[in-house]
């Protein structure tokens, strides 16, 4: 194990022999750290982090810090860090707000400088968190997605699966898998790059798209498009996205730009329509 001589490491703290700590880092108490990690110079590990093999924890980054939450008492919750994340300089993932309760990031992770991760969130695998994008309290997102520079994402939205998120965009309500959000959550459209670098085949891509029209540029309310689409026969990917759109949701689904088709339509869809 090589551990700068500067690094404040608890004796409560297990950490794989293979872990390297730099100057000045800081490991707390009941943290666990996987095999192949390096901590950074002055990032800290606060309690009841657990980590995964493989992590990168650079320079000021704060894992595992207390929920920003006025009503949190203090008690025992966790942060839970998969395999191979990348967490750059000063980003900061804060741990469950409520008793036994988790925040998690999955695997393969990127979240760059300066990003923010609140309590209670799930971020799925391979998903990317840009430099200043800010992930309020009890957010999911998906596998894959990309939430750019400066985004907000509101607490309790829903990112689906290989969403782009567009840089400075405001996430205030669930985006379906797919889609790519400007502006106020404005769907504009598919997330054919992310699609395409994914592996995603055209004739499944182009099914994608047909949802997408359907969904968001037919003039249809978005729950009627809905049910016409579930009536129809449709591959995984499209099923995927009305599963999304039917499951229960706290902010309501994405909608179109303003004024597109749907002349007089409000930015975003509530769930109810």
């Amino acid at each position: 194990m090589a551990i700068d001589p500067t690094a404040i490491v608890s004796s409560k703290a297990q950490i794989d022999p293979t872990v390297e700590i730099g100057p000045y880092a800081i490991i707390e108490d009941e943290v666990t750290i996987g095999p192949g990690c390096r901590i950074g110079p002055h990032a800290v590990i606060r309690q009841y982090t657990r980590m995964g093999r493989g992590n990168v924890v650079h320079s000021g980054a704060v894992l595992g810090d207390l929920p920003q939450d006025r009503s949190f008492k203090p008690c025992r919750s966790y942060v839970e860090i998969g395999d191979n994340n990348v967490f750059r300089e000063h980003c900061t993932v804060h741990r469950g707000t409520g008793p036994e309760t988790v925040t998690r990031i999955g695997n393969d992770c990127f979240l760059m400088a300066s990003a923010h991760v609140a309590h209670n969130c799930r971020i799925g695998d391979s998903v990317n968190i840009a430099n200043g994008a800010l992930v309020a309290g009890h957010v999911e997102v998906g596998d894959r997605a990309f939430i750019s520079g400066c985004v907000l994402c509101h607490q309790f939205v829903r990112i689906g699966r290989l969403v782009m998120a567009g840089g400075g965009a405001r996430v205030i309500t669930d985006v379906p898998p797919f889609m790519m959000v400007l502006h106020e959550t404005d769907v504009i459209s598919i997330n054919l790059v992310g699609l395409r670098r994914a592996g995603v085949g055209a004739d499944q891509i182009a099914e994608v798209r047909g949802a997408y029209r359907l969904l968001y540029r037919s003039g249809l309310p978005f729950r009627k498009a809905l049910e016409k689409l579930a009536a129809g026969p449709v591959g995984p990917l499209v099923r995927e996205i009305i599963d999304f759109a039917a499951a229960p949701s706290k902010r309501g689904m994405a909608g179109p730009p303003h004024g597109a088709v749907r002349a007089g339509k409000a930015d975003q869809v509530q769930a109810g329509e």
